[in-house]
């Protein structure tokens, strides 16, 4: 059975759908001011890893993910470039699109953009309103009251008392308590705005989500997901806004990715370690990337380095290396129920346990390897068998020797170049000349070419 931590329960619970069959999936998106960064593409593949193995398991996911595509970043931003908020968040759209199909993200089912659901979100505020739990300012301004949803805290496992006490001093006159959050922002000369009952404006971060997964799944969410800093104070906004207003409970499990540190240190513009996920596709193949992402449990945190990536390249090397050269002639060939599918599903139903689900797949090439040198059929069902799940986690897409020999870089030799000493190479070796065959092995292996010998024949691929 399906087991998932949940960050309101903390704890491992067995998974149970509001409908047998159905999940339905809302996870906080990108506010798009600016390029996605590592931290995001954690979150973006954590989540496509989960959905992809629901949907194999045989669940009809219902997955949505927003694009705040209105804010205080993005009004500044577009200021400073000398564009329109519009022209900036559909070129950061675009680019956030660009970024996932290369880290092999599929997209969500939906992809509900705040200024495409402004008539929800007022009329959710106006729910708040009439049933008290939101108020009109005298700045024009709508919030939150707080204090009057008495279990405010319990997802980020704060006391309001602590929060209140904790204040800033500055507290803004218009608020009847400093802990009050806004709901909608009165408009102020030049901004974009929307026409509502309370005048021109626009919503506040923390509504967005309340009004657009009620608007896309309903009352209540099978699950919540966003990244490490979303459980306070947005989440438990969230949660504030949505049982205030619909009466019931707003998701039955919260999942939280865990951070990505760089060099075991926050990642930080002001640090200067901050990478988008453009800067890191420039070095890394983009499953490479991938591979890293996942090798860690997603709730944990994951630190980024060029270690880090060297390994992810290392391990990957091992899967298709395995791969390579095996004729797989018939892809459906499955195993189902095998012992393999059976140990991979176990890692994955305990909380979507990739770590042990990928020492699942090593184990898999530890018996390919042995069934290349003395049984092909075995090994072209293991190397299906292999592909498949490792599919399932979104990896091994590539042809194993589009990846091991990677592109050809200005830098180094050609493929054609490579190909050509390896076939000078075999005819020093035919000539007993072994003292120019090991030259030539050295020559290409100390340009990151490292050559396999096999009774197939040579093959190659590029290290690092």
């Amino acid at each position: 059975m399906l087991q998932i931590y949940s960050t309101l329960a903390r704890t491992k619970t067995p998974f149970e759908p509001l409908q047998p069959g159905k999940i339905g999936i809302y996870v906080c998106g990108v506010t798009v001011y600016d390029y996605c960064h590592i931290g995001h593409a954690r979150v973006m593949v954590a989540f496509d890893v989960i959905t992809r193995y629901l949907r194999w398991r045989g669940w009809d996911v219902n997955y949505v993910r927003n694009i705040t595509d209105v804010d205080d970043k993005i009004i500044r931003r577009a200021a400073e470039n000398g564009e329109s908020v519009d022209a900036l968040t559909e070129r950061m759209i675009a680019a956030m699109h660009e970024d996932e199909t290369c880290l092999l993200v599929l997209r969500p089912d939906h992809e509900p953009r705040v200024t495409g659901h402004m008539d929800n979100i007022i009329e959710f505020i106006g729910t708040l309103m009439d049933k008290d739990f939101a108020y009109l300012a005298s700045n024009g301004d709508i919030y939150y009251r707080v204090e009057k949803f008495e279990t405010y805290g319990r997802l980020s496992n704060q006391n309001v008392d602590e929060l209140r006490s904790g204040s800033r001093v500055e507290v803004e006159e218009a608020k009847e308590s400093p802990l009050d959050f806004v709901l909608w922002k009165a408009a102020k000369p030049g901004e974009v705005s929307w026409a509502s009952p309370w005048g021109e404006g626009r919503p506040g971060w923390h509504i967005e989500c309340s009004a657009m997964s009620k608007s896309c799944i309903g009352h209540t969410l099978d699950i919540h997901g966003g990244g490490p800093d979303l459980p306070f104070p947005h989440h438990e906004n969230e949660i504030a806004q949505s049982e205030a207003a619909n009466g019931c409970t707003y998701a039955n499990y919260w999942m939280h990715a865990g951070a990505v540190r760089v060099n075991q240190e926050k990642m930080s513009k002001s640090l200067n370690n901050f990478f988008t996920i453009r800067d890191v596709l420039e070095k890394y193949n983009s499953e490479v990337v991938r591979y890293f992402l996942t090798s860690a449990h997603y709730r944990s945190y994951i630190d980024y380095s060029e270690d880090s990536l060297k390994e992810a390249r290392s391990a990957l090397e091992r899967f298709y290396q395995a791969l390579q050269g095996i004729n797989i002639i018939d892809q459906t060939q499955q195993w189902a129920g095998s012992e393999y599918e059976v140990r991979f599903c176990e890692a994955m139903d305990d909380d979507f346990n990739t770590p042990k689900a990928l020492a699942v797949l090593f184990e898999l090439v530890n018996e390919l390897n042995t069934a290349k040198r003395s049984d092909p059929v075995l090994a072209s069902k293991l190397a299906a068998e292999l592909k498949r799940l490792a599919g399932v986690v979104g990896l091994l897409q590539q042809d194993p020797d589009q990846f091991l020999k990677g592109e050809e870089r200005a830098d180094g030799l050609s493929h054609d170049a490579i190909e050509a000493m390896i076939q000078q190479r075999i005819e020093a070796k035919r000539n007993k000349d072994y003292a120019e065959s090991d030259r030539i092995r050295d020559e290409l292996a100390a340009q990151g070419i490292i050559l396999k010998d096999s009774r197939e024949g040579t093959s190659w691929y590029r290290e690092g």
